[in-house]
């Protein structure tokens, strides 16, 4: 709740994501991928370098699997990804990056480390890393997909 006390800390978590999702995918769109939807990218930006199951990415993105096919069938047409037999299950799919999505996460991680480095010289070294290791340390309990 805003007010007199603030605004809460998971709005305060939540302001610097968004700015940072906006960020990128208005860089993306600049950079001539302008094909697709912020939605679209939601579900991109989970796909593993390795290659993703659909019921995964649905589940990162907090979508039905329904759902995220159709985005995965649009990114495909549009040549973001593509779907490959997964080689430790002969009946399942993996999705992967394609050679246009290669190059879009190419601007997207040069857009996130612009940002990352301005947050670093706004906060200062020794703030930025303590704000790093504490986040490091809340995703051990917030995140069901951490590492």
């Amino acid at each position: 709740m805003d007010g007199a006390l603030g605004v809460n800390l998971g709005v305060s978590l939540f302001i610097p994501y968004r700015y940072t999702e906006e960020r990128i995918f208005r860089a993306v769109r600049n950079a001539g991928f302008d094909d697709w939807t912020l939605a679209q990218c939601r579900v991109f930006q989970r796909v593993d370098q390795a290659g993703s199951r659909l019921t995964d990415l649905a589940d990162q993105a907090q979508m039905s699997k329904q759902s995220a096919g159709v985005m995965v069938d649009q990114l495909e047409r549009l040549g973001y990804v593509r779907r490959v037999p997964d080689p430790t299950d002969r009946r399942a799919r993996l999705i992967v990056i394609e050679g246009r999505g290669l190059q879009a996460a190419e601007v997207a991680q040069a857009t996130l480390d612009a940002i990352l480095s301005e947050w670093e010289a706004y906060l200062g070294t020794r703030n930025y890393a303590l704000l790093q290791q504490i986040l490091d340390q809340l995703r051990e309990i917030t995140d069901p997909y951490a590492r």
